[in-house]
């Protein structure tokens, strides 16, 4: 019974390190309200914890709906310490970030205040799909 409880005990934590090294790294950036028309839901209110993704994520239209979380990591441009430390935000996707998208994710400013100062405009975060 020790055995299994041990091999146990090392699964789950070696389930737990893949899924931390799976958390995809990018830039986001950010677009002002209001947040309809989307290229998801169309005139639908979708609330202000949402975000547009780029090809990289936007799966011909099957992103629709997919949430992730995401976190600042560092600045992307020359703003001093733009992340709001240990802050992470839950956005859900509803748009398409039509190319040249300035990063893999376009967060609401709603959205991107919650992790980043948005005065940086620009930001390397780091997300998961929730």
């Amino acid at each position: 019974m020790r055995i299994q409880m041990k091999i146990l005990m090392m699964a789950c934590l070696v389930l737990c390190l893949i899924s931390t090294a799976y958390a995809a790294l990018g830039n986001a950036v950010y677009y002002d309200p209001p947040y309809t028309k989307s290229a998801c839901y169309q005139n639908q209110d979708h609330g202000t914890m949402v975000t547009g993704v780029s090809d990289a994520l936007w799966d011909g239209g099957r992103a629709c709906g997919r949430k992730y979380k995401v976190q600042c990591v560092r600045g992307a441009n020359t703003a001093p310490h733009p992340c709001h430390d240990g802050a992470s935000v839950e956005v859900e996707v509803v748009d398409y970030c039509r190319q040249p998208c300035n990063g893999v994710l376009n967060l609401s400013k709603d959205a991107f205040a919650v992790i980043a100062d948005t005065v940086a405009g620009k930001v390397q975060v780091e997300y998961n799909p929730v």
